[in-house]
C-alpha cells in the first residue's frame, strides 16, 4: 500500500539568498510541495528587499514571508537552509547552522579556497549538502559520465562544453567541474588532462555537454534546462531527504543512490 506524502512529517525551510534567481525560483514552486512550509527569507543586510514579501518578490503575491537579513533567527524557526546566495558568504553561513545546530543545503558556486576545512568540521555535526547543480537529471548525468570514462579507451578525449547566462560569475560551473572529476574518476587520470570550455551569454539557464571523441566516431552526453524551476524542484526534493538525515557531508549522488 502507498504511503500518503500528506502523512510525512512537514519540514520548515529557510531560503538563504531569497532574492537572487534561484532564491526566487525555490520560492515559487514551493507551494507545489505539500510537506514543505518556508519559514525564512533570507537576504543581506544591504539588500533593498529587506521588509519586503519574498512571496510578492517572486511573483506570487503575498505570502506573509518577509525578506529579512537576521539568519540566526530564521534558523531557529527552521529544519533546513538552502544557501544560493553568494559564495563570499558562504563559509559563514555554513557556520551559522553549524551553531543552530540545523541541515544545509549549499547550492551556491564559485566557493572560496579552503573551504573545505569548514565543510568537514561542520558534517561531523550536522548534515550538509554540497550541490553544485540540484538537478536530478545531472546527477545521474555525472554518474554516466565516470562510467563513459571508465569503460572507453585511453584513446577517446574527453571535453566538456558548458554554457550560462551572462551573469554567472564563475567558469567553469561548478557543474563543469564536478563532471570534469568524474571523467577524471573514471578515467583514472589528472583532472587537468580533461578539457572544458565556457560560454557567457544571453539569460541560459544552463547546458552541458562531455564529448568523448575517438577516431571515427564520437559519444555526447548533454544535459539542457530551460527552465530554472528544475533546479528548485531539485533543491526542495534533496532538501526534504537531507532533512531525515545524521551528520555527514553528502551529494546530489548520494541522494540519487538512496532514492534508486
Amino acid at each position: 500500500m502507498a504511503t500518503d506524502p500528506r502523512a510525512a512529517p512537514l519540514v520548515r525551510i529557510a531560503i538563504i539568498g531569497v532574492t537572487g534567481r534561484m532564491g526566487q525560483a525555490l520560492v515559487r514552486v514551493a507551494p507545489g510541495f505539500p510537506r514543505i512550509i518556508l519559514t525564512g527569507a533570507i537576504a543581506s543586510p544591504a539588500s533593498l528587499a529587506l521588509g519586503r514579501d519574498a512571496g510578492e518578490l517572486a511573483g506570487l503575491g503575498p505570502t506573509r514571508l518577509i525578506v529579512s537579513s537576521d539568519l540566526p533567527r530564521a534558523l531557529a524557526d527552521a529544519d533546513v537552509a538552502i544557501d544560493f546566495s553568494q559564495s563570499a558568504a558562504t563559509r559563514a553561513n555554513l557556520e551559522a547552522c553549524r551553531a543552530a545546530h540545523k541541515a544545509l543545503l549549499i547550492g551556491t558556486t564559485g566557493i572560496e579556497a579552503g573551504f573545505e576545512a569548514a565543510l568537514a568540521g561542520a558534517a561531523r555535526e550536522i548534515a550538509v549538502l554540497v550541490a553544485p547543480n540540484t538537478s536530478i537529471a545531472v546527477g545521474l548525468l555525472t554518474e554516466l559520465v565516470r562510467a563513459s570514462a571508465r569503460a572507453l579507451p585511453a584513446t577517446f578525449d574527453i571535453d566538456i562544453l558548458e554554457m550560462h547566462h551572462r551573469g554567472k560569475r564563475d567558469a567553469p560551473s561548478g557543474t563543469a567541474l564536478a563532471l570534469r572529476a568524474a571523467a577524471a574518476s573514471g578515467r583514472g587520470a589528472p583532472e587537468g588532462e580533461i578539457r572544458t570550455a565556457s560560454v557567457r551569454a544571453g539569460d541560459l539557464p544552463g547546458e552541458h555537454t562531455v564529448l568523448f571523441s575517438g577516431t571515427g566516431e564520437q559519444l555526447t552526453l548533454s544535459h539542457r534546462a530551460s527552465d530554472r524551476a528544475i533546479f528548485a524542484r531539485g533543491a526542495l526534493t534533496a532538501a526534504l531527504w537531507l532533512a531525515s538525515k545524521g551528520p555527514g557531508h553528502y551529494s546530489m549522488q548520494d541522494f540519487i543512490s538512496d532514492k534508486t
